[in-house]
């Protein structure tokens, strides 16, 4: 079987003071109907991007993943993070069905909301 030509990247923004979100966790998982299997960890660079693709060329498959941005550690900065953050931990569960594609899912983030789109 051939390798697949496609791969994984995202990107985040901080909407709130308009720039990057460096340093900021992101886990990708693969879901199996109730099972979710983590595939690659990673920190965001200066950028607010991560330093490879999330899965490479080669690596995609069909199927159903979610990123998950662990962006209030972000927003709490140096200072102590709220007990109950409004935005903590922001899943994007979304599908893969053609593993030769580039698929980009960005996030655009603020202590009060969050967006994402398909980008390229």
């Amino acid at each position: 079987m051939a390798q697949s030509s496609g791969f994984l990247t995202t990107h985040i923004l901080d909407t709130a003071n308009g720039c990057p979100a460096q340093g900021v966790r992101i886990g990708l998982f693969q879901l199996h109907g109730d099972e979710r299997q983590l595939i690659a960890s990673m920190v965001t660079n200066d950028d607010g991007r991560t330093d490879e693709p999330i899965l490479g060329k080669g690596a995609m498959e069909a199927g159903t993943y979610e990123l998950v941005f662990e962006i209030g550690d972000y927003f709490a900065g140096s200072g102590e993070k709220p007990a109950h953050p409004f935005v903590d931990v922001v899943p994007i569960r979304f599908g893969i069905s053609d593993a030769e594609q580039h698929y980009h899912v960005p996030l655009l983030a603020s202590p009060f909301s969050y967006s994402t789109y398909r980008g390229s």
